[in-house]
């Protein structure tokens, strides 16, 4: 494609409280970037790796190119992360022997666990007031094929996952589950439950059969987000903040294009998820954001406050990787989602002064989270022909 965006970032890049952009090259289209805890990612070589307080996360998750890892604040209230041997995880009819092989950051920290009756596993016992709860741990296979996460206390209630083939099974009750293949044969679990109480969390391989076990962790949330170890006490990931790209002299436009490279998790329960091109305000700005608890992509263009473009469009799976790409010009502007014009609008002024790129909509409560492979701004209209190529996937 020969027109030449603006703005490029293409995540490669960075320094503590920095994420550069690869265009332009004099820093205007740099982003900050804070957080302010340490946090964990998977590195060029697929291993967990723990990164310093403001160091942006280049997340190798799936392999290939890097992607900006962006996550909310998110606590682990499950202690001993790592250490099955504790008495904070009680063991029923099962054996842990320690540190037995290498774990996915890459030392030598997992345990096996051993059901020596029907129904052996390891247990953690507490209850939540809260309505929704996702527990998270990384399991490999040793004689087991099959592992299960379940609540003892309400047993309808439960993963059966199979570590031969990285399927689950079964799903019960009001027990959901993933299952996430993190290579050389282990798999991050997880098992969301909706229930008032989840008073105790068991994990059992089959009867005289082990499994590996590393990385325990449960969240006040619907889905897991990236591995927080635990020791002693509870520990609280801060969440990501990137925006400030570009100033008044970048873009200087009244026209142009905004485009994303964009996944997420999973579905958000509440508040809209925006990235947005402004003058630094909630009032003049080009948003593209997700809904609320839907797979519907909307691109939102706001004058003096009043949302003068309103464009949607329902995907099927919003959790999937997608291209985005909205085009602006006085009364014309269109959508465009995974390589077709999804949407137009023929009426509506555009916002002045437009000059930051962020990933949040302004308000400071409705950031992006997510995994960015790409974003750009362009200062002119793309063809057709040139989105239909830059947005399909």
């Amino acid at each position: 494609m020969a027109t030449k965006p603006s703005l490029a970032l293409i995540p490669s890049a960075y320094k503590a409280s920095k994420v550069y952009s690869i265009l332009p090259n004099n820093g205007d289209g740099d982003f900050t970037f804070s957080r302010g805890s340490e946090a964990t990612r998977i590195n060029k070589d697929g291993l967990i790796e723990t990164v310093s307080s403001n160091i942006p996360r280049l997340d190798y998750s799936g392999g290939g190119c890097p992607s900006l890892l962006l996550e909310p604040q998110r606590t682990n209230a499950f202690t001993y992360s790592e250490q099955f041997n504790q008495s904070v995880w009680f063991k029923s009819d099962c054996t842990i022997t320690t540190n037995q092989i290498i774990s996915p950051d890459g030392t030598l920290t997992a345990d096996l666990a051993t059901s020596t009756a029907n129904n052996g596993g390891v247990f953690r016992f507490s209850s939540w007031s809260t309505t929704e709860k996702t527990v998270s741990i990384f399991v490999k296979k040793n004689t087991s094929s099959t592992v299960e996460i379940f609540n003892a206390t309400a047993s309808a209630n439960r993963v059966l996952f199979n570590l031969d083939n990285g399927t689950i099974t079964t799903q019960g009750g009001t027990m959901t589950g993933t299952i996430e293949d993190f290579g050389n044969g282990w798999y991050r679990l997880t098992a969301t439950h909706t229930a008032v109480q989840l008073e105790t969390l068991g994990i059992k391989p089959k009867i005289n059969e082990s499994i590996y076990i590393w990385g325990g962790q449960i969240e006040d949330a619907s889905y897991s987000s990236s591995y927080i170890k635990t020791e002693a006490s509870t520990v609280t990931r801060l969440a990501d903040n990137c925006y400030g790209a570009g100033n008044s002299n970048l873009f200087d436009i009244t026209e142009g294009t905004m485009y994303f490279e964009l996944s997420k998790n999973v579905i958000e329960p509440i508040n809209y998820s925006g990235l947005s091109l402004s003058d630094s305000s909630l009032s003049n700005r080009i948003e593209f954001r997700y809904e609320p608890n839907s797979n519907i992509l909307q691109a939102v263009v706001r004058v003096s406050g009043a949302a003068v473009v309103v464009l949607s469009y329902t995907i099927a799976d919003v959790t999937q990787k997608h291209k985005v790409a909205i085009t602006f010009k006085e009364d014309d502007y269109a959508f465009w989602v995974n390589g077709l014009k999804v949407g137009i609008d023929t009426s509506g002024t555009v916002p002045t002064g437009l000059r930051e790129l962020a990933f949040d909509d302004g308000s400071g409560a409705n950031d992006f989270y997510g995994n960015v492979h790409d974003a750009r701004v362009y200062d002119e209209v793309l063809t057709d022909a040139e989105l239909t190529e830059l947005t399909t996937l």
